[in-house]
């Protein structure tokens, strides 16, 4: 049944809701000043076609340019580059430790408090959206990018050497076993991982929810505005496309050191400089082949397997180790963590000062911090949809308990065979070469060479995973967020970390830049804490809006116009397309057109605009203070299974519904049927909602 076209105009509008349009533009005229409030622009990820390119030239040559100038330096001037970057380092360490600790500890508070305040409710994107990967894809994509393959080869390695030199007291004994636990639990566990969440969050927030681009420039967009698209947002992206590059180049070099050596260990195959440079070459071809095939394909397909062989090879050590032993530290070691997690957290050992914490708690911190920007930005790529306490505790507690449950296993089981079995030519080869220490300890168990294939093979797909992501987020910085850039483009980053890899191998300057990424991290720090500032601020108002909108208004007066009946009507049928798109047309574009109309005369930019896909806005511009948005779009469900069908039998048939959208997303409710009266008055409530949260925040 097609509704009623009504014929008020906006005066007569007024007559009807006096006080609401006289409020709503006194308000608007009395109030100009600005606001904290996002300009809405398109998304730059829901781009369908892929266009030939989509390079952003200043930050694409400026960071190509500087990358290869870095790599003459670390490679010609070898020496030289060392000294510089450990003196940098070693200052930093020394002067800026404090600094270190201080910022890593409000980031985990600050995540924690997200996880459980008010915040956590908003949705990262449109109020409407949602996940774009299942849990179990999301889970293994954000664990193989974070830090996979860093437990394949620590796992084992730092609770053992924990155990055999502690920061403090006797090695070998159980009070050192004991705290060697802790201190692996410390250093893999929430920090690590709230560093990589807060960066994450930050990007997916201001690039889903504000429409800005998914670069890291965003994340200043609350302290310079829109500056953040000339230089200085150029030079923020090619501080992380640095960053990125040379953080997956030299842990590309480091794992192919230690995959060599592992293929010695089980097969002796020779040390030498060809087989590594194969090695990066057969890694690298992977990951142009996984990073060719796109984000849904070859990325999520790797992560999921390799979370499959990682959870086959823990449950297999598991099984066939101290069973009972293993799950009793598990609740141990996690008790001890979370009751000792505070005093850790703050400890410098000021007062009885060791090299021991720049050597382990600093290196880690700077290495999260320095390793963010690219592990949070591919994490936000794949959580749009997320509410913010979904998001935290997705990357915050899901990944960082299966670390501690795999750091358990493996270096619990590895300590148990020294302590208490007598293997202690285990512990004496991980003191010689870390990087032999998840093979060594293999060799304990049956079908050992078959589970170091498994081992080896897990290591290759996890440098794979992190090789292509690289690639990826790379890619994303250098092309203005775009997440669907030419193949070519994802080529080039790919092969151009291989290549830095092999240079940077082949004249012994990994050490160099990976101490210069490390040293990168106290920059950065200062960038992140500002960065969290201006997230709380923008949170801030995001959720007063939500809190106003939850707000009850005056109801419409729909169902006057004809009755109960009409109301019933209205409410039980279920219209297609062509019935909303009629009533979008005759009743939703003249009352925008009405309104608009009389906002006009008050001097006030307004437009009405309709959309290919049958929506239609009405736009209205406040001069520094962000846009009021109110869309009609028609949008499709599932008939349910009460509804009476069709003769034809046909249950697939679907009814649409016309939704109100603001600028925040969906708002979940219908206005078919609706009178033109009532759709005017539902556009003012929704105008003077907004002007009373611009009122509140001022």
């Amino acid at each position: 049944m097609a509704p009623r076209s009504g014929h008020s105009k906006i005066f007569e509008a007024s007559v009807r809701y006096p006080r609401k349009l006289s409020i709503a533009l006194a308000l608007c005229r009395r109030n100009r000043k600005k606001c904290f409030a996002m300009q809405e622009k398109p998304h730059l990820t829901d781009k369908t076609s892929t266009p030939r390119s989509t390079l952003n030239p200043p930050v694409f040559y400026s960071s190509a340019l500087l990358i290869t100038l870095l790599v003459i330096y670390a490679v010609v001037f070898q020496t030289q580059a060392q000294s510089l970057f450990e003196h940098i380092q070693q200052w930093i360490f020394t002067n800026a430790s404090w600094f270190y600790i201080l910022t890593v500890a409000l980031v985990l508070i600050s995540v924690v408090f997200l996880a459980v305040s008010r915040y956590g409710d908003i949705r990262l994107g449109p109020d409407h959206s949602e996940p774009e990967y299942r849990n179990t894809s999301w889970f293994a994509m954000l664990f193989s990018a974070g830090m996979g393959i860093g437990l394949m080869f620590f796992g084992v390695a730092e609770p053992v050497m924990h155990f055999t030199t502690p920061p403090v007291g006797e090695g070998g004994t159980v009070a050192a076993a004991r705290e060697a636990m802790k201190i692996t639990f410390f250093h893999w566990g929430l920090h690590a991982w709230a560093i990589y969440a807060i960066v994450g969050l930050i990007l997916a927030y201001f690039s889903f929810r504000k429409g800005l681009p998914l670069t890291l420039r965003s994340a200043l967009y609350p302290l310079i505005g829109e500056r953040i698209h000339g230089p200085i947002g150029h030079a923020v992206d090619v501080f992380a496309i640095l960053g990125t590059v040379f953080g997956v180049a030299t842990s590309l070099g480091y794992g192919v050191l230690q995959i060599n050596s592992g293929f010695h260990h089980l097969f002796g195959l020779p040390v030498n400089a060809t087989v590594q440079i194969i090695l990066i070459a057969v890694t690298c071809g992977l990951a142009t082949l996984s990073v060719a095939s796109g984000l849904d394909k070859g990325i999520r397909i790797l992560s999921e397997l390799n979370l499959g062989l990682a959870v086959v090879l823990m449950l297999f050590v598991l099984a066939l180790g101290p069973t009972v032993f293993l799950l009793q530290t598990y609740v141990q070691n996690t008790g001890g963590y979370l009751s000792d997690i505070v005093n850790k957290t703050f400890n410098l050992y000021a007062y009885e000062p060791t090299d021991w914490i720049g050597g382990w708690t600093l290196l880690y911190w700077g290495w999260w911090l320095s390793w963010s920007p690219f592990v949070g930005l591919f994490i936000a790529r794949i959580s749009r949809g997320r509410t913010i306490r979904e998001f935290v505790c997705g990357v915050l507690f899901v990944p960082a308990g299966f670390t501690l449950l795999w750091m358990t296993i493996f270096g619990d089981s590895a300590i148990h065979m020294i302590l208490n079995e007598g293997v202690k030519d285990l512990a004496t080869m991980v003191g010689q070469d870390s990087s032999l220490a998840l093979f060594a300890f293999l060799e304990h168990f049956p079908f050992s060479s078959v589970v170091s294939m498994v081992a080896v093979a897990m290591v290759v797909v996890f440098f794979v995973t992190s090789a292509d992501s690289g690639a990826l987020v790379v890619d994303m910085l250098a092309s203005r967020g775009h997440a669907h850039s030419p193949l070519w483009q994802r080529i080039f980053w790919s092969v151009s970390i291989g290549v830095v890899a092999i240079a940077l191998l082949l004249a012994n300057g990994l050490k160099a830049l990976q101490t210069a990424t490390i040293a990168s991290a106290l920059p950065f720090a200062i960038i992140l804490l500002a960065s969290i500032w201006g997230l709380f601020k923008a949170l801030h108002l995001d959720a007063t809006r939500r809190d106003l909108r939850g707000q009850a208004l005056p109801a419409p007066s729909r169902g006057q116009h004809g009755g109960w009946q009409r109301r019933l009507r209205n409410i039980a049928m279920r219209p297609r397309r062509a019935h909303v798109s009629r009533f979008i047309a005759e009743v939703v574009r003249p009352s925008c057109d009405e309104v608009a109309s009389e906002l006009r005369k008050q001097g006030y930019e307004v437009a009405v605009n309709e959309r290919d896909d049958g929506r239609v806005l009405l736009e209205l511009e406040h001069a520094g203070e962000g846009r009021f948005v109110y869309e009609v779009r028609p949008r499709a469900f599932a008939l349910p299974n009460f509804v009476l069908q069709d003769d034809d039998g046909s249950d697939a048939r679907k009814y649409f519904r016309a939704e109100v959208h603001l600028r925040e997303g969906g708002q979940d409710y219908d206005i078919m049927g609706w009178s033109r009266d009532d759709v005017i008055g539902d556009i003012l409530d929704q105008y003077e909602r907004h002007l009373h949260f611009l009122h509140v925040v001022r």
